[in-house]
């Protein structure tokens, strides 16, 4: 397979590109684990998810490509995400242990190979442009130094915060105020989720990010397809908080996505925020902390030990004040970079 045949132009020597295969998945997650360990000071990449990505659900949505040296040793990998209709992730992961002359170059080549996939993925949903999302660890000059040369501009930075969870906080936490209420989303007897309250949560999560940083409508397929990639979904994790309207009926103000981290150095699990929200008819309600109760307490039932979540650096609605009072801390912290692109006929 030629270079051309898997987007990539101008490699320099004496690198060379190829598909991925299943055999690819430990090379890659080693790889992703040196990156983070140099970036951030720990990496451990579940290969596992790795392979999902690679060959398996997760690969429907993605063209990849990965780069081998002279001696046939995995160096880089190469990953554009079409995520959502104008909206394209571009990760460009390269061995840390390259020079940084053959390093840059590398990266040169890759962020140029993910805008021309980008391109392609536009003109197949027949979009005049798109954005490029990509991202970089704080303490991470050198990915941030492609990212300026590849035109992208660093947009926003994110707190990645973990919370421990203790045994007792299976039954002690306090339950959410009167008028609100929260749920599991009802699920038929063969374990899956009815499509109503699937919907429900979509809606919630829409329109509570509609007034965020770079929100962008997602839509309900491709929401669903994005979460059911990731191999700590679960569909026993999806709650929906209700609120009693000026009527007194029950309608939807909050929901709370999330999914199994894999086990740390104990060998215990934890549980991963993946999303929530707070729809603005529900806001000054308590019903955030309800949401984030709810994932303490079913996390402790589990026998889990942590609870993770993304907040954005600069919330307008200050977010990150309720986690820190909750008992989150900073664990490290991530940039969003962006490039706005046209797409050429």
């Amino acid at each position: 397979m030629t270079e051309s045949d898997v987007g990539i132009d101008g490699l320099p020597e004496p690198f060379t590109a190829r598909t991925p295969d299943a055999d690819d998945a430990a090379p890659v997650a080693e790889l992703l684990a040196a990156h983070q360990r140099a970036a951030n000071g720990s990496g451990t990449p579940d290969p596992d998810g790795i392979l999902r990505l690679l060959v398996g659900i997760g690969s429907w949505t993605r063209r990849q490509v990965l780069v081998d040296d002279a001696d046939g040793r995995l160096v880089a990998w190469l990953s554009v995400h079409d995520r959502a209709a104008g909206r394209t992730l571009v990760e460009v992961t390269v061995d840390p242990r390259l020079d940084d002359a053959a390093a840059a170059a590398l990266a040169g080549s890759l962020f140029a190979a993910g805008e021309r996939h980008a391109h392609d993925i536009g003109r197949m949903r027949r979009l005049r442009s798109t954005l490029l999302d990509s991202g970089a660890y704080v303490d991470d000059p050198r990915q941030q130094a492609w990212l300026t040369a590849a035109g992208y501009e660093h947009v926003r930075t994110w707190l990645q915060m973990s919370r421990p969870v203790e045994p007792t906080e299976a039954d002690d936490l306090p339950g959410p105020r009167e008028g609100v209420v929260v749920r599991p989303v009802d699920r038929h007897d063969d374990g899956l989720p009815v499509a109503q309250d699937l919907q429900d949560v979509h809606r919630v999560l829409e329109e509570s990010f509609q007034d965020h940083f770079s929100s962008y409508r997602e839509s309900f397929p491709e929401f669903v397809m994005r979460l059911r990639e990731d191999p700590g979904h679960r569909w026993d994790h999806w709650w929906i908080a209700s609120v009693e309207d000026a009527t007194g009926r029950a309608v939807p103000g909050g929901a709370l996505v999330s999914s199994v981290l894999r086990p740390d150095g104990s060998g215990a699990e934890g549980s991963y925020v993946d999303y929530i929200g707070v729809h603005r008819r529900a806001r000054g309600r308590g019903v955030a902390k309800a949401l984030l109760h709810t994932v303490i307490a079913d996390a402790a039932r589990r026998g889990r030990n942590r609870v993770g979540l993304e907040v954005d650096a600069d919330s307008p609605t200050g977010a990150d004040g309720l986690y820190v009072a909750m008992g989150w801390v900073t664990d490290y912290r991530t940039q969003s970079w962006h490039r706005d692109v046209d797409i050429p006929r």
